[in-house]
């Protein structure tokens, strides 16, 4: 990297110094900035070409340097015949003004080290483009040494030398005596000029005779530079010391033969042996065939060979050659069209520029930018001739890149953009917008292109406003949005509300419809929806610009229209429109088909949201059910006063099998128990309650399960078989039952017998020995349990009776997980209780009905007894609580058992009247049923 930047350092140090020492001193420096070395030109290509600048007006031009130190070589004599013949030279061109002569713009000036003068900007000289790079900087410049001739180029480049050469002929009479590749200079735009003038010959006899030229003879011994190129010299100079304007014609032939022969002469000249070279050079000419001029185009050949005839006579003049067939190209006939545009009038000017647009695409791309443009933008100070010059420089911006374009097209159109007349500019412009949007820099855009649409829809012609509504569409996706949304549509919605033209109004409608997609969602709702119902008229063109609005909102799928804008202020707006007079049946059809639609919509989506929030709703009603149903079980089972509960139903259940008595007497055999040592079979007997009691707490609390009542079925049965099977088990007591206390009543041990009925346990036969279905260890089934439900309503049937339904019932949520209520083991201590008043139970049954004694019930038929614990027919089913359980607004039990008129409060709250013991019970049976 470092070597690669050392070199450029030191090639531009060079290049520098070069330039330095080549015009350090000399007075053009005064006015002119040299740059870089670009070219070599002249006789001998001894001059440099610099590309510089005047410093006052930053014109660009070419500085031409002939370095002194080229000639050290010679003898002070022979360097002052150079000096001399070069500036010689430079002042016969800076005397001549001529479009086909290369034009000085600051005369020669001399240093001790150089001269130099300034000329238009110059490319190079076409002894360079042909090859010939001597003097030249190294390396090459790739410009040059890339550089192509194209076929118009080269056909107009000799057309041009061949009319200056007729200018000098003509006008001046003056032979330029050393026409070749190294005096024709191409400058910067390509065109071809003439320069050395070094052996220059003016004639001698007055302007009204026949010119004579005077000619110097060959002297070899003179400095080449003070020696005209004898390649390209005529024969006669050499041999019959004689010159004339057919001279420079031989000449002309011989550039245009090493044109199209890359360069290289017709014939080699040995410079030291001049005369014999050219006696043999001219018989070759005298024998000149076709095959040496192969490589010249076939149309220009014979042409040639009459230049390079022996006879001066028989050359063709100069003004003959610039009208031959050769040169009626196209291409060339508009390029020197071009060059004399500065004579032509408008009219003239405006036909030629209506049929350029054909011929640009024939041309090079070089050709067109080098020679065609510069000529072009030059018009565009002429604002007649603007509307005839924009629709060409427009197509060549098209074939240009972007950096050309921004170099070399767009300063030139900057003011062209501003101006408002002729009133064609502007059309033109919105035509070509999509062009220049694509080419322009984003900041020339808002500075110059963009005000200018605005302008023109701010325009009062109608036809300006119509045609830049109908282009916009065309480059909406070119313009920015903040513009767009701020400057452009701001506008479009004056011009519709504004104007008073129905056109005007609907391109305005049609413009907004068509630059919708490029717009937000919300502005178009918020800003362009709310317009419509702005626009006054009611004219049919206008009402389907709005509803075309409409539709193209609606079903976009970028847009859109929400749901409350289409019921608060689409269909509001739509509706009234449909039904205008001035509508005929299919612009109404239209009109309803979009309402159907936008009600479909509205009707789909609203719908759509009121399901998804019902099962919303739903569901969040079903969470919050879940999470009351488990705080509540977690509450419960948490609650201290569950234990009180276990309590009291321990005790329920003491009090209905024993009584008062026979818990004194089970407490003195707990306290006798406790004072002895217990057997092996208690302690096991007591470890497995303690196991099963364990087991019962660590389970999970119980759910709720749904499930589908069963409607009980009612069945004839014998209720005096029943009745009768029922009322014998109570005669099977184990005679080791304690008696039943007086203050037990049947009062307080119906709820112990439903709830022995509704819970099924082990029994545990150790302890007693009961036959009447309840259990001492009561304790609830925790995955529910078999309840028989008599159909019926049989208080006393039997599992196994016909015409009973198993029915499984779900633990209810509200009930507590109850551990296993049981009697305590033999030995164990138990603490002395009183008998549990049941007053709190037997309200929570219902009222109470007076008392029925066994007697008295045996005394009734069977059906009057039934009666008082089957309510009657279409009685409602248990209305108040079985253990604190609600009944549900179905009839339903919270245990989810169908209501029953089992558990009516009449058959919890009817005691019969107070059973003493076993055997009573069993005489009042016998004497009932014999």
């Amino acid at each position: 990297m470092e070597s690669m930047l050392n070199k450029l350092k030191s090639t531009v140090t060079k290049v520098t110094a070069d330039v330095t020492s080549a015009v350090m001193g000399n007075p053009v420096t005064r006015e002119f900035d040299v740059g870089r070395h670009i070219a070599s030109g002249g006789n001998g290509l001894a001059w440099k070409i610099f590309n510089g600048t005047k410093k006052s007006t930053k014109q660009e031009v070419a500085v031409f340097v002939f370095d002194k130190k080229l000639i050290d070589k010679y003898q002070k004599f022979e360097k002052d015949q150079i000096i001399d013949s070069l500036k010689r030279g430079v002042q016969q061109l800076t005397r001549l003004r001529h479009p086909r002569l290369l034009t000085v713009q600051h005369p020669l000036e001399e240093s001790r080290d150089c001269l130099a003068f300034c000329t238009e900007p110059v490319f190079a000289s076409l002894a360079n483009v042909l090859g010939n790079w001597e003097n030249l900087p190294s390396p090459v410049s790739p410009d040059i040494k890339d550089y192509n001739l194209y076929d118009v180029e080269t056909k107009y480049g000799l057309l041009q030398v061949s009319e200056g050469l007729s200018f000098l002929h003509s006008s001046v009479k003056m032979v330029h005596g050393n026409i070749t590749p190294e005096n024709i200079i191409l400058n910067k735009s390509g065109a071809w000029k003439i320069m050395g003038f070094d052996f220059c010959v003016s004639s001698s006899n007055p302007s009204e005779q026949e010119p004579k030229f005077p000619c110097k003879e060959w002297d070899p011994n003179l400095p080449s530079l003070c020696l005209p190129n004898p390649e390209y010299l005529a024969p006669e100079y050499i041999l019959s010391v004689s010159c004339e304007t057919a001279s420079d014609m031989y000449s002309l032939g011989t550039v245009m033969y090493a044109v199209f022969n890359k360069g290289k002469p017709i014939f080699e000249v040995n410079k030291q042996d001049i005369y014999k070279s050219f006696s043999r050079q001219l018989d070759q000419l005298s024998r000149l065939g076709s095959s040496s001029l192969s490589n010249i185009p076939e149309e220009v050949r014979e042409h040639v060979k009459l230049l390079l005839n022996v006879t001066p006579t028989v050359r063709p003049d100069a003004d003959q050659m610039t009208k031959i067939p050769f040169f009626d190209d196209v291409g060339a006939v508009t390029l020197q069209y071009f060059d004399t545009l500065f004579q032509r009038d408008n009219l003239q000017k405006s036909q030629f520029f209506k049929g350029l647009p054909k011929v640009l695409p024939k041309l090079p791309k070089r050709v067109i930018v080098q020679r065609i443009l510069p000529c072009l933008t030059s018009e565009f100070v002429n604002p007649d001739m603007v509307p005839f010059v924009l629709p060409n420089v427009l197509l060549i911006a098209e074939e240009c890149t972007k950096e050309e374009y921004v170099k070399l097209i767009l300063p030139e159109l900057g003011p062209v953009f501003k101006q408002q007349e002729p009133i064609q500019i502007l059309l033109i412009f919105l035509q070509k917008m999509d062009l220049l949007l694509t080419k322009t820099p984003p900041d020339e855009i808002k500075n110059s292109v963009l005000p200018m649409v605005y302008r023109a829809l701010e325009a009062p012609s109608i036809q300006i406003q119509e045609l830049c509504l109908n282009i916009i569409p065309t480059f909406a996706n070119l313009i920015d949005y903040p513009s767009m949304k701020n400057a452009l549509i701001p506008r479009i919605k004056n011009a519709c509300l504004q104007t008073s033209s129905l056109a005007v109004r609907v391109n305005s409608l049609v413009c907004l419809g068509k630059i919708l997609e490029y717009l937000d969602k919300w502005f178009v709702l918020d800003d362009i929806l709310p317009f419509l119902q702005q626009i006054p008229s009611k004219e049919p063109a206008v009402l389907m610009g709005i509803l075309g609005i409409y539709k193209c909102t609606f079903t976009h799928k970028k847009l859109g229209i929400t749901k409350e804008q289409l019921a608060g202020k689409v269909l509001p707006h739509l509706i009234p429109l449909s039904i205008e007079n001035n509508l005929n049946l299919n612009q109404f059809n239209s009109f309803i088909s979009v309402i159907k639609e936008m009600l479909n919509r509205l009707e789909s989506e609203h719908k759509t949201k009121l399901e998804q929030l019902q099962i919303m709703q739903e569901q969040q009603k079903s969470l919050d059910i879940g999470n009351q149903m488990n705080a509540s079980e977690e509450t419960k089972i948490t609650n201290v006063g569950s234990q009180h509960i276990d309590k009291v139903f321990n005790n329920i259940g003491a009090d209905f099998l024993t009584g008062g008595e026979s818990e004194n007497k089970e407490d003195g055999l707990q306290n006798k128990h406790k004072r002895a040592s217990l057997t092996l079979e208690e302690k096991q007997k007591l470890a497995k309650e303690q196991e099963q009691a364990q087991k019962l707490k660590s389970q999970q609390p119980l759910k709720p399960q749904v499930h589908t009542p069963v409607a009980p079925v009612k069945q004839t049965k014998d209720l005096t078989d029943t009745l009768m099977d029922n009322m014998s088990s109570l005669t099977s007591l184990s005679v080791s039952t304690p008696k039943i206390s007086a203050s037990s009543t049947f009062t307080s041990s119906v709820p112990s017998m439903g709830l022995g009925m509704m819970f099924s346990t082990p029994t545990d036969n150790t302890k007693r020995n009961l036959t009447n279905g309840l259990n001492a260890n009561m304790g609830f089934q925790t995955s529910g349990f078999n309840m028989p439900v008599n159909t019926n309503q049989n208080l006393f049937s039997s599992p196994s009776t016909p015409g009973v339904t198993k029915m499984t019932l779900g633990t209810p949520s509200t009930l507590p997980n109850f551990s296993a209520v049981s009697v305590p083991p033999a030995g164990a201590k138990q603490t002395q209780q009183r008998p549990t008043d049941m007053s709190a139970l037997n309200n929570l049954f219902g009222p109470q009905k007076p008392k029925v004694s066994m007697n008295q019930l045996s005394q009734q038929k069977p059906n009057q007894w039934l009666n008082q614990f089957v309510p009657p027919q279409g009685s409602p089913g248990m209305g108040s609580s079985v253990m604190g359980t609600p009944m549900n607004m179905m009839g339903q039990s919270a245990f989810g058992m169908q209501a029953n008129p089992f558990f009516s409060p009449q058959n919890f709250a009817q005691p019969p009247t107070t059973m003493t013991n076993s055997s009573s019970a069993s005489n009042d049976l016998k004497d009932l049923f014999g």
